[in-house]
């Protein structure tokens, strides 16, 4: 006898064989003819496995009231062709293990529908539902395809800190992490000794792994780092979170033109492979929560993506005659709303936007002749809006350190990434992708709280 996930147990159909499967109860249905239904879902699958219960099991009288939704069990049985619709296999109990009960009573997960604003608040229970346990396997596969594209491609997988003393962004919005007692700081006049601190330094959570990821690109070539950032960014919207898992490659001596070929054919890439990877849960996404999804997706996946500057799409924009909720002007940088009518209205398909200007982007970015725009890319996608910011990086010592002063930074502070303008500088480029994002876009969830376990917002750290 082997064990067995459900998954492999309905794709390969081992009819006659000896299984063992362990998991959770959904739901169970007593039969007059002797035997009771159990659905069953060890969490590898959408679909459910029944099992079949006949009352001559050993102990049936004494455990089968406890088989309630939610109740874990183990199940050793035979693999037999099953009459009932929507279904090619049932198991056919022959031992039955019961793990840990649920109460009926006390359950939250009862089945029936619940909302998205109930499950957060249980949210050490929603993977169980099918709409979470499909974000989970959707995210897995999107993951694991993300480290393929770059594996395949030669890039190495560094690790960079979440501690830092750089604020990669420039705009300080940043978590202070300090050991020092805060109701003692709280009655203290004057300044913090940052020297009796655990770094003897002012450190914070990571923004961006990007400039460590830039020393090991300018020594080691291609690399990407991906792992969690933390933004004390005070936006309580369906698009944000305070703690989120970001990709970031890193590729020396590319441009911008070579870092928007390659944000192109990573987008199209790893969306092709999640679905490849989970068709019954994409289609689960498709039928119950947006019925555009899987045409959303394979827009993107089978057309080239649009190139436009800033300037253009601005003057688009202007043009267009529709009544935009924020302004649109040269140097403002764009809203969700402009970016979603550039890409669902005006051409249809993705798009990239390039050359920003200056001021409203951080101070690594390479600045072009103008003197107004740096060479910054923006990939946006339909529903989503942007799903990639990049650029191609400032690798002239003068100019970064002129940029450092011009966006109020000491370089000084920095001295070790100007060192790489230093010693053997060379182009370089490099983007960032949020994973929450590209899930909203694979699954088609609104709130980006739902397709994270524990989200982290605003006056919200459950869990």
């Amino acid at each position: 006898m082997r064990r067995m996930k459900t998954a492999a147990i309905l794709s390969q159909a081992p009819i006659g064989e000896d299984v063992e499967v362990r998991g959770w109860v959904r739901t169970r249905r007593d039969s007059k003819q002797g035997f009771a239904f159990v659905e069953f879902n060890d969490g590898s699958t959408l679909a459910n496995l029944q099992i079949l219960v006949e009352t001559s099991l050993p102990g049936y009288a004494d455990w089968i009231h406890h088989l309630t939704t939610g109740a874990s069990i183990g199940v050793c049985g035979v693999v037999q062709a099953s009459p009932a619709k929507g279904q090619s296999v049932e198991l056919l109990a022959s031992a039955l293990t019961l793990y840990g009960t649920a109460p009926a009573e006390k359950y939250p997960l009862q089945k029936k529908q619940h909302s998205f604003e109930f499950l957060r608040e249980i949210a050490h229970l929603r993977p169980r539902t099918n709409t979470f346990g499909a974000i989970a396997r959707v995210r897995n596969a999107l993951s694991a395809a993300i480290h393929n594209f770059f594996q395949s491609r030669g890039f190495l997988y560094v690790h960079t800190p979440i501690i830092t003393t750089s604020d990669c962004e420039g705009a300080g919005q940043m978590f202070r992490v300090t050991t020092l007692d805060l109701a003692r700081l709280a009655q203290l006049k004057g300044e913090i000794d940052w020297g009796e601190d655990f770094f003897a330094k002012p450190a914070s959570l990571t923004v961006s792994g990007q400039l460590e990821a830039e020393t090991f690109a300018c020594a080691l070539g291609e690399c990407y780092t991906f792992g969690p950032t933390f933004r004390a960014e005070n936006s309580n919207t369906t698009r944000h979170l305070a703690e989120f898992w970001m990709v970031e490659p890193e590729m020396p001596f590319y441009d911008l033109a070579d870092n928007m070929d390659l944000a192109e054919t990573f987008i199209r890439t790893i969306l092709r492979d999640v679905l490849e990877r989970c068709p019954a849960d994409m289609e689960f996404f498709n039928q119950r929560i947006d019925k555009t999804v899987l045409e959303t997706l394979r827009n993107i996946t089978d057309n080239e993506f649009v190139r436009l500057s800033y300037t253009e799409a601005v003057g688009l924009l202007e043009n267009s005659g529709r009544k935009f909720e924020y302004p649109v002007r040269w140097g403002l940088d764009l809203q969700s709303e402009h970016e979603r009518y550039l890409t669902e209205e005006q051409f249809r398909r993705p798009v990239i936007l390039y050359d920003y200007p200056r001021a409203i982007k951080p101070f690594y970015m390479r600045c072009n002749d103008d003197g107004k725009t740096v060479r910054a890319m923006d990939v946006l996608v339909p529903r989503v809006g942007e799903i990639i910011g990049g650029s191609q990086r400032e690798e002239r010592l003068d100019v970064l350190v002129a940029r450092m002063t011009e966006c109020g930074l000491n370089p000084d502070d920095y001295w070790w990434y100007v060192d790489l303008r230093r010693y053997g500088t060379v182009p370089h480029a490099g983007f960032g992708l949020g994973l929450e994002r590209t899930l909203l876009l694979l699954t088609g969830m609104i709130n980006i709280r739902d397709v994270i376990a524990y989200p982290r917002t605003p006056k919200h750290a459950e869990f």
